[in-house]
């Protein structure tokens, strides 16, 4: 049943790292001129600005290695596949965020006591520059899959940058029109206000998917309920759910039904009822249930079998 939902999620990887490609050539230009600009007019924070760059098209690249790993086929041992690649590149996009704005922090308050000189003309023109590719950047990145955390640390990478961009012209503009120098240390400290709660949302979702943890919108006692209300059923026990990666949360539990009901439908007629009970009412297409006779229930726990 989940064949067609598999070759959707697979169209959409692929259409996203289509978006991750123009992306990472965007910001790639955009540091390059960035440098170019801090060496012309001698700004450390155009500088600061294209290191940041930097990390980002790290964190891109490190999105779409980790796209493409997701795609290899599973393996004797690796029977999820690699779909997790993209969990742990999210987690450390997380992670490089929550530095950046440490960075950030630190940088802000040590200018605010003692101001930089900026030179505010070429700021707000490399600035300007920054703010126009950023902006095409986010609206590409924003027709992606957003159910993706691999994707949604990218256009969290992303956005820091637009963000980055348009506190600088806003401080360029300030700085050149009033001398007021403690605006570049203001930006920085704004920035990092703005970017750290989108990081710490990123890193809790990241870190439910590895300790499979319950995906928070499935309700696992309204899923027990349903469950047990196809014909036939008389308990439900041993319920999971988890997410093996962003858009594909799995089920698996163990169902207990009357002898009558498999003497009339069958296994394949109760799996049937019961997978189509999940993909209906919950959207699994990725669940396991074990089907067992109530006059086998009292055999489940026995610690010894007949298996050689």
């Amino acid at each position: 049943m989940g064949a067609g939902h598999d070759h959707g999620h697979a169209s959409s990887r692929a259409a996203d790292r289509g978006r991750l490609k123009i992306v990472l050539a965007v910001t790639v230009t955009v540091m390059v001129v960035e440098v170019v600009g801090a060496f012309v007019s001698g700004s450390l924070a155009l500088l600061a600005d294209a290191g940041h760059m930097a990390t980002d098209a790290a964190a891109v690249v490190l999105a779409l290695g980790a796209s493409y790993v997701a795609t290899l086929r599973p393996g004797p041992r690796s029977t999820f596949g690699y779909h997790r690649a993209e969990i742990l590149a999210a987690l450390l996009n997380a992670l490089v965020l929550l530095g950046v704005c440490t960075y950030l922090a630190w940088t802000g308050i040590t200018r605010l006591a003692d101001p930089t000189t900026v030179q505010a003309a070429p700021m707000i023109a490399f600035a300007v520059v920054g703010l126009v590719a950023n902006a095409v950047s986010m609206t590409i990145l924003t027709r992606a899959d957003g159910s993706s955390l691999n994707m949604r640390g990218a256009i969290n990478e992303v956005f820091a940058d637009l963000l980055g961009s348009i506190l600088a012209v806003a401080a360029g503009v300030i700085i050149l029109t009033t001398g007021f120098e403690r605006a570049d240390p203001i930006a920085s400290l704004l920035i990092a206000l703005m970017i750290l709660p989108r990081s710490f949302v990123l890193l809790r979702d990241s870190l439910r998917v590895l300790l499979e943890i319950a995906p928070a919108h499935l309700d696992l006692a309204e899923i027990r309920s349903h469950l047990a209300g196809v014909d036939g059923v008389t308990d439900v026990h041993d319920l999971h759910a988890w997410t093996i990666t962003s858009g594909l949360p799995s089920l698996s539990a163990h169902v207990t039904v009357t002898d009558e009901a498999l003497q009339q439908w069958g296994v394949g007629g109760i799996l049937d009822r019961l997978q189509g009970c999940a993909a209906e009412h919950f959207e699994l297409h990725h669940a396991t249930f074990q089907v067992e006779p109530t006059s086998h229930r009292g055999h489940e726990d026995l610690g010894e079998t007949d298996c050689d």
